[in-house]
């Protein structure tokens, strides 16, 4: 039996371990693939603190993959072996719930992720849902690839979705692994693109990332720094952090719009008052499917777009992981096979 290398969480709140399993083969409707790289996500959490509801161990995390189409199973039609892929967050959906017969896979009501609902990418191999694969395009290295599969195509995806026009005033709040890809494809979305962070150590990166202007929160309110322009139209939070985006919401113009996609678990605090006048809203946004991936990717090659990494091997994991949830990682951590 042909065996492959793994890490995996045998129970919530174990330590990773590398183990040998045998390689898995694919169900009519999947796909194998060899993986090249997976980017390690602070939401890799849910896996190994056991805090997302219905999670099976032992279980292998990872839901940044990029790699080769391995085999394939009976019934697919749509990847062949030798084609190189990348699954994200969303990795399957049912086809037959409401949201799925409208269209709307993001939302589907069995939808199942990548390195939660089965096995991810922190392995040699992994087994997908056909549907959840994206095809990479030529030329882009896996490393760099590996990060669009989740924080990419998250601020891609709610950037190209947030009504904003180029040319409009648009934020980007916090320059970390969201962050920095928000203000490149900010500013490659043709809007007027503001950093907006908590101290002036990153105003020098935030200008290299093509950002027009900074706003150091330490030292002027993000309200008062934007009022120049009207406020913003649109602003990005990407940290997780609800006392941060508090005083964001008075830093949006007339119709202006906070777009949270930094997932964080504390309320925020905002009074009726502040969106009714000036028809504000505050809303969130998920990642997006295979094709909106396959659209971040695109898009990245495209206009030259750049994940900042740190890689380490697989059997470093343990090490990427704690470094990624120590806030030292600059940006992204991506284990390489």
């Amino acid at each position: 039996m042909a065996m492959m290398r793994a890490v995996q969480v045998s129970r919530a709140k174990a330590a990773f371990e590398l183990v040998e399993k045998p390689i898995p083969e694919p169900g009519a409707g999947d796909i194998r693939i060899k993986v090249e790289a997976c980017g390690v996500c602070h939401s890799d959490m849910f896996v190994k603190e056991g805090v997302f509801p219905g999670i099976s161990y032992p279980r292998i995390p990872g839901h940044e993959i990029i790699g080769t189409v391995d085999a394939v199973g009976s019934t697919v039609k749509t990847f062949q072996p030798g084609q190189r892929v990348g699954v994200g967050w969303h990795g399957g959906h049912c086809f037959t719930c409401d949201p799925c017969r409208r269209g709307d896979f993001i939302h589907c009501g069995k939808e199942q992720i990548a390195g939660i609902s089965y096995d991810g990418g922190y392995a040699d191999y992994c087994v997908v849902p056909q549907e959840a694969a994206a095809v990479v395009p030529e030329g882009l290295d896996p490393t760099n690839a590996a990060p669009l599969m989740c924080a990419g195509v998250t601020t891609y995806n709610a950037l190209r979705n947030s009504g904003a026009r180029s040319g409009d005033v648009v934020a980007i709040q916090g320059l970390g692994g969201l962050g920095h890809l928000g203000v490149q494809f900010a500013r490659a979305m043709g809007f007027r693109t503001v950093a907006i962070s908590a101290s002036n150590a990153k105003r020098e990166l935030a200008a290299r990332l093509g950002a027009h202007e900074y706003v150091d929160t330490s030292t002027q309110s993000p309200a008062e720094a934007l009022k120049k322009w009207g406020g913003a139209h649109v602003i990005l939070a990407t940290a997780p952090d609800s006392k941060s985006m508090q005083p964001l919401i008075a830093a949006l113009g007339i119709g202006g719009r906070l777009v949270i996609v930094g997932a964080g678990t504390d309320p925020i605090a905002v009074s009726p008052l502040q969106l009714i006048g000036q028809t504000k809203t505050v809303s969130g946004w998920p990642s997006g499917t295979a094709m909106d991936s396959q659209d971040t990717m695109n898009f990245a090659a495209l206009t030259g777009i750049k994940v900042m990494v740190e890689k380490f091997p697989l059997e470093k994991a343990a090490d990427a992981y704690a470094h990624m949830m120590s806030n030292k990682v600059r940006f992204r951590a991506v284990l390489v096979m």
